[in-house]
């Protein structure tokens, strides 16, 4: 029988930034992406996926805030996770002091550009940092682009209290026992190679994949490299 695989989006994305992997991996899994729809916490993301997914027992990927997702669910329901894979996120809380007041200003500023200009235009500044700087402006860019412009700017206020009220994972970590991927990519500004070494190191047994010229949106920009690593992973 084919594994279920649930495929947790990122900030603002939706099916589109896992299509390519549910192609590659119809033969190994059956896939299901949620949609977050206005959930406001990473808790309620991961009871959805809880809810939602079809078996007792699921292999879970995500990706970005997709991945906290992923971390939660681990804390909520162990039990029910025969796989995690965890793609371009990290496990560190918001920081305290100016760091995070730095980061949750940036994160309101955009949000002020979606309410007032529309997602696209706020898009437009977001993605830049999110691809690698070649793709800029070329068709993947586009894509994310169009994705964006699918969401809401209500959709982006809840995912964002999300991520700036997020929780320390890395407690977490030690205690993970299920065959663990943890891949980023090389040139990701966001969440970069250290520290996904250093969560791989956390995990007993983790697989650590670094995919190369690839900026934050891997599953987008080497699609391929991301569906090989998660074949692999669902085979071991």
């Amino acid at each position: 029988m084919a594994a279920t695989l649930m495929l947790l989006p990122g900030l603002n994305c939706d099916a589109a930034v896992w299509a390519p992997q549910v192609a590659a991996l119809q033969g190994q899994a059956r896939c299901l992406i949620p949609a977050w729809g206005l959930r406001d916490s990473l808790t309620a993301m991961a009871q959805q996926v809880l809810d939602e997914a079809p078996t007792e027992r699921f292999c879970i990927a995500g990706h970005s805030m997709g991945g906290r997702v992923a971390l939660e669910v681990m804390r909520l329901a162990p039990q029910r996770v025969e796989r995690l894979a965890l793609l371009d996120t990290g496990t560190h809380p918001l920081a305290t002091g100016a760091a995070g007041e730095k980061e949750r200003a940036g994160r309101l500023a955009l949000l002020k550009i979606a309410q007032e200009q529309g997602m696209r235009v706020m898009a437009q500044e977001w993605a830049k940092g999110m691809v690698h700087p070649d793709r800029i402006g070329g068709p993947i860019f586009e894509e994310v682009l169009a994705m964006f412009d699918r969401g809401s700017a209500a959709q982006y206020a809840a995912q964002i209290n999300a991520l700036l009220n997020r929780f320390d994972a890395a407690p977490l970590l030690p205690g993970i026992t299920c065959p663990t991927l943890v891949l980023t990519g090389r040139q990701d500004a966001w969440s970069g190679p250290a520290q996904h070494e250093a969560m791989a190191a956390a995990i007993p047994g983790a697989q650590l994949v670094i995919v190369e010229n690839s900026g934050h949106m891997t599953t987008m920009e080497q699609p391929q490299a991301v569906s090989t690593a998660l074949a692999d992973w669902l085979r071991r």
